[in-house]
Formats: C-alpha cells, structure tokens, sequence
C-alpha cells in the first residue's frame, strides 16, 4: 500500500547522449536531483535510454547494422556495474524512487532492461522486454516471466513494462492483478512520426482506466543534430521526429499535467492516492469486476536457465545419510 496520500510524480524526457553510457547517466543522475529538489518522490525515465535506444535499428537494413550494434554492446551497461552504482548512489542521496531503461548486456547478448531503484538505492526489480519488437529482434534477446511482477517500493506499489509490451493485454493484465498502484511505462519517443505519439495516449490512458492505478510514461527525444548524425538521408530522418509523449495519467484517465511532446524536460504532477479506491470501488478488473471461472491468465514466471546441474552424488549421499 502506498505510504503517503499524496505522492509526488516525476517523468523524465531525455534527451540522451549517443553511444556514452557514463555521459548519459550523469545527464540522468543531474535530473533525479534536479525533480528531489522539486519534493518528487519518483522519477520515470525513457525505454533504454542508457546509452540510448537502438534508433539506427528502425532505419538500417540487418546487412548494414553491424557497426552501430557492436557501438551499442561497448557501451551496453553490466548489472550490477558502475552505471547502476551511480544511479543507485543518487537515489539514495536523494531518497527518490527511480525507474530506468537500459541496454543490459549479458555475455553476449543485449537485452531491453527495465530496473526499479527504492528510495535506499537497492535495485528492487529487474525485468527485461518479453518480445523485443520488430526491428528491434535484431538487437536485443527475449525476456522471461520472472520479472513480470508489481514490486513494493517505500511509496507504493509499482508495475513497470516498456512500449508495445502494452499491446500485450495478459501482460499488462499480469501487473493489475499484481495490484500496482503505479504503473511505470517507457518509450523511446523520436520514432515513427506523430502517430506514434497519438497511439501513446490511448493507450496509457486506457490501461490507467483499466487498472485504477496512475500511470507515469516516459519517451526519449532527440534533437535534429542527433537525428542527422544517425541518418544523413532526409526521407529516413522523418522516421526520427515525432513519436514522444511524456505523459501522468490518473486512475480516472485524466491527464494530471500538460503532456511534453517536444524538448527536453521534465513532467510533475501530485498523484492523490485516493483516487485508485474511487476508481476500483466502481470497476476492479481483478476483483468484483472479473470472473476468474471464466476467463483466467496463465503466467510462467521461471527464469531462463540455459543448464541444469543434476549431481547424483549429493542426492546418493543425502539418501546415505536419511539410513
């Protein structure tokens, strides 16, 4: 359950800086303190914005994607390592709840990674996307279920997923009966055009709706210097621009501030906890408003394991010893 009454909500709209995964987390660790200043109890950042979300994905051909890939995996951040120690020592400084997307590398494979800091530093949750989407299979692996979860945080309850995982409805139906009372979404914003942008607001705005829970969201944004170093062809550079919609919805659906669409900044708005009991007392989708002996969800929560060790000696020597 929530600890306040009213908490105080921060989303950040980043602008991050390409392929430097130190300079960008320091960009982040000055806006953390920049919101703690402001009385945030939270922050939300954009879809791996550390170093930055793979754009030279959605408009380069596979044969073509090799240097940029091999840029992204140098700068790809290890958990635990020095960027999470850095986050981690902020958040504690500034006794703020901070959610972050990463580029998590893993051996040899790069994973979209969303991780929950608690207000004493400690990673409390660490989920990676379940299904990559489209372009972005090229880049990065396939999570699992074991992070698909609502995790208790000192302020509230707290469900987070990234971009079109939102277009998975058991997933998203996964964190409602969880029970998040905040639910942390990200994009990577400067991607697609408008439409992208105009899709966003239906979306989370529906899921607060469905939920009867807040819902911060977070979009990257890139400027036009930035967009003509990834692509110096006009017509791709319009895939580039638009697409960001940095955005806090209340249980009821409303916008709680004027969304940001452009630039960089950062969104506030008072999240009145109150509002999540006026919402579910008339509609809770995992309570007097379902019908779990009709229609159900089905979750494998097991992490990936790519061996299993079976030592039959320790099982000879436990059955030795029960003699």
């Amino acid at each position: 359950m929530a600890s306040k009454s009213v908490i105080k909500a921060a989303a950040a709209q980043l602008k991050p800086v390409l392929n430097d995964s130190l300079a960008t987390t320091e960009k982040i660790c000055d806006m953390i303190r920049a919101s703690a200043s402001q009385g945030a109890d939270i922050i939300v950042f954009p879809e791996t914005c550390v170093p930055n979300y793979p754009y030279f994905s959605f408009i380069l051909p596979p044969v073509l994607q090799g240097p940029a890939h091999l840029d992204l995996y140098n700068e790809a951040v290890v958990i635990p390592g020095p960027i999470t120690a850095l986050v981690a020592s902020t958040a504690k400084e500034c006794g703020i709840v901070v959610v972050l997307g990463v580029n998590e590398r893993d051996y040899g494979t790069l994973y979209n990674t969303q991780l929950v800091f608690d207000t004493d530093g400690q990673i409390v949750l660490k989920r990676r996307k379940i299904t990559p989407t489209y372009h972005e299979r090229m880049i990065w692996g396939q999570g699992d279920g074991s992070g698909l979860k609502a995790v208790d945080t000192t302020i509230a309850r707290i469900g987070v997923l990234a971009c079109w995982e939102h277009y998975n409805p058991l997933a998203r139906y996964t964190l409602m009966a969880d029970h998040e009372e905040i639910h942390c979404s990200q994009f990577p914003g400067s991607l697609v055009g408008p439409i992208f942008a105009d899709q966003m607001e239906v979306t989370m705005r529906h899921h607060a709706l469905e939920s009867g829970c807040f819902v911060i969201n977070a979009t990257g944004w890139l400027d036009d210097d930035q967009i003509q170093s990834i692509t110096p062809d006009d017509k791709l550079q319009k895939a580039l621009r638009g697409g960001c919609n940095t955005m806090i919805i209340s249980p009821e659906g409303k916008h709680l501030a004027t969304p940001l669409t452009e630039g960089e900044g950062i969104l506030y708005a008072d999240l009145d906890m109150k509002l999540i009991d006026k919402r579910k007392r008339m509609m809770d989708s995992v309570g007097h408003y379902s019908r779990p002996e009709l229609l159900s969800v089905v979750v494998n929560k097991t992490a990936y394991r790519h061996v299993e060790v079976v030592d039959k000696s320790i099982a000879i020597k436990e059955s030795i010893d029960q003699l």
